[in-house]
């Protein structure tokens, strides 16, 4: 195979100069516009924020205050996953036993627990809820005064 006529490889070459300097000036104009914005976007920030540390500043007897912050949460303890949770057990062994999936999805959703966990049996099981919707209805002694006779 013949070496490309230097005439054959400028015609090649010169176009695609042409489009990469067009691409490239265009960019770090895009490139430019957007770091500008931002650029004001901070310094609006900024002047705000200047105003609003005036105002503070001019509030009299706010020297020696201290705000109490609450501790941040620790960190949650690792919870175990779905087929090791004594809720979901018995559902991975029915599984195991060959029970239809569909069939499962809906008694798990009768006892109120998340059918998709099935799918995902590695995944961290839900905290325990625990059910106080009996101490709303808790029985009383004493009659509300508008109902009586």
């Amino acid at each position: 195979v013949g070496a490309i006529h230097p005439k054959r490889m400028l015609a090649f070459l010169k176009p695609l100069c042409h489009h990469t300097t067009r691409f490239l000036n265009k960019f770090s104009c895009v490139c430019e516009q957007k770091l500008s914005d931002l650029n004001t976007r901070i310094q609006k920030v900024e002047v705000t924020m200047n105003i609003l540390e005036a105002k503070l500043a001019s509030i009299p007897g706010l020297e020696g205050v201290t705000v109490e912050v609450p501790p941040a949460p620790g960190p949650t303890p690792e919870s175990q996953p779905a087929a090791a949770d004594p809720r979901y057990l018995k559902y991975f062994k029915m599984i195991n036993m060959g029970v239809p999936v569909g069939a499962l999805r809906q008694k798990l959703l009768l006892d109120g627990l998340n059918p998709d966990l099935l799918d995902t049996p590695n995944a961290p099981a839900p905290p325990a809820v625990q059910d106080d919707s009996d101490s709303d209805f808790s029985e009383s002694s004493e009659e509300p005064e508008e109902f009586s006779d």
